[in-house]
């Protein structure tokens, strides 16, 4: 039996929850009142920097004028870069504090709308082949991996049997990759803020177009940038820099998605050359005007013109060091004689300029004055006062037969003392109507030591011989020599 005074404790516990409940109502709240969404755009923009660095990586400064009510406001960055890495981007000026930011990424596709909408209404839209009227049928998305399941009355369907209609765009799709921030602003006036972040998809490389003359003694060059954004937008009348030099970054913890390639259209720009000065342990180029670069386009921009640059033409032999270890009879016919341009970068040969790496395309005019390619190398950042060498190809011409006359070993009883003796005979032919020099080249390993040749040698190494052979005319040239090597 229940005590007698339970049911008028309960009573004051029921007066007691209600008033406490009363008074929570009559409070102010402490919660902060729903955050309204405001939206930057490029109709904003006020001005857009971009330095490039060599591995697809850029540093962003976009400045807008932005308006937000006094208080705490969604900020809606739209139109950035679809590869922004969020965790780079800051948001200075105006008098704003920033709460929290998210990069939304997840933009309004025919599939990612498909997948907001599992568990969803669609409508089903149909069209009568002969008659063509429309059917409209209510159904529920079940799936949207690899294909549509739809569930359509009483029944299952696959794929889309006709047009899909879509009752609203979910939030969180975006049609272009915005940046939004949580931002506590400290006034309603207009004001100047710029966002600036690290992000991929644009990156840029020298170009360099060469011309022979027909002495093959100098050569006029024009040097490109050539621009390349997929970044998901557009940077118009950016003022643009390049960064030459070798940025270090910090490891992705995980292995990095490759960027798929796709084709671009080119768009080039002729007139005001880069400006280039050195910075911290790199080179900074700046285009002195702004330029436009817009999204899936590869652009160039003027570098540096250079006429009547001196360069050296060379044919090169090169051999290989395992000849000497061991006895071989024929080493090679019909061998591959490497052409190669050197040009020194200096300001007496009409250079002298920090040129960043790229690719070296080269071409001489035929009999006929007609342009022809006749090789392209790639070259790394070359310093001012040092040496461009390009390989443009093979000799047609001019090739090489290797053999080995004599070989011995003189002592040694382990791989770490021996001594050996070997004899070798190098025929170079040439086919051309005018005399030809070639250098053969010999890394010889070990402690060598030469003790008969036909031709004099340069020891340009401790283990590299050197010779310069005079081809006549359609005729051919012998050199022999005998050397110990011990190991």
């Amino acid at each position: 039996m229940p005590h007698p005074n339970s049911k008028i404790m309960e009573k004051k516990m029921k007066q007691t929850v209600f008033a406490v409940a009363a008074a929570l109502l009559c409070l102010p709240s402490t919660l902060p009142a729903f955050s309204a969404e405001y939206t930057t755009t490029l109709a904003d923009q006020q001005g857009v920097s971009v330095t490039i660095y060599n591995r697809n990586l850029a540093l962003v400064k976009d400045r807008r004028t932005i308006t937000l009510p006094a208080g705490q406001n969604i900020l809606a960055f739209r139109e950035v870069s679809a590869q922004i890495k969020p965790e780079t981007a800051l948001l200075s000026g105006g008098e704003l504090d920033i709460l929290e930011q998210n990069f939304e990424f997840d933009l309004l596709t025919p599939q990612a709308l498909l997948e907001k909408y599992v568990g969803l209404e669609v409508t089903v839209i149909r069209t009568h082949p002969t008659t063509g009227e429309e059917t409209r049928q209510q159904g529920k998305v079940l799936s949207a991996n690899n294909g549509v399941v739809l569930q359509v009355g009483d029944h299952i369907e696959t794929g889309i049997p006709g047009r899909l209609a879509f009752d609203h765009v979910p939030k969180n799709l975006r049609d272009r990759p915005t940046l939004t921030m949580l931002a506590q602003s400290q006034t309603d006036q207009p004001q100047q803020v710029e966002l600036s972040y690290l992000t991929g998809g644009l990156g840029w490389q020298a170009d360099y177009v060469a011309e022979l003359n027909p002495e093959d003694t100098a050569m006029d060059i024009n040097g490109w940038v050539t621009l390349t954004n997929q970044s998901g937008t557009t940077y118009t009348n950016a003022s643009l820099q390049l960064v030459a030099g070798d940025v270090h970054q910090a490891p992705p913890e995980e292995p990095a998605r490759r960027l798929m390639e796709m084709p671009v259209p080119m768009a080039a720009e002729m007139k005001d050359s880069m400006a280039e000065e050195q910075m911290f342990e790199y080179h900074l180029y700046t285009l002195e005007r702004p330029t436009t670069i817009r999204d899936n386009q590869t652009k160039q921009v003027a570098l540096l013109q250079a006429g009547q640059v001196p360069c050296r033409k060379e044919l090169v032999l090169r051999g290989a060091d395992y000849y000497y270890r061991s006895q071989y009879d024929d080493l090679g016919q019909k061998m591959k004689i490497g052409v190669f341009v050197e040009v020194a970068n200096t300001k007496e040969n009409r250079l002298g300029l920090p040129l960043p790496k790229g690719v070296v395309r080269v071409y001489k005019k035929d009999t006929r004055d007609r342009l022809q390619f006749v090789g392209e190398d790639r070259i790394d950042h070359t310093p001012e006062n040092e040496t461009v060498r390009l390989k443009l190809g093979d000799a047609f011409d001019v090739t090489a037969n290797r053999k080995q006359t004599d070989f011995k070993k003189v002592s040694g009883f382990t791989r770490y003392d021996y001594v050996f003796e070997g004899a070798y005979l190098i025929e170079l032919k040439n086919a051309k109507k005018e005399a030809v020099t070639v250098k053969v080249v010999e890394p010889i390993p070990g402690d060598w030591e030469m003790l008969a040749e036909s031709l004099p040698h340069e020891k340009a190494t401790s283990s590299t011989a050197v010779w310069q052979v005079e081809v006549p005319p359609q005729g051919a040239a012998t050199l022999t020599y005998r050397v110990r090597v011990k190991f």
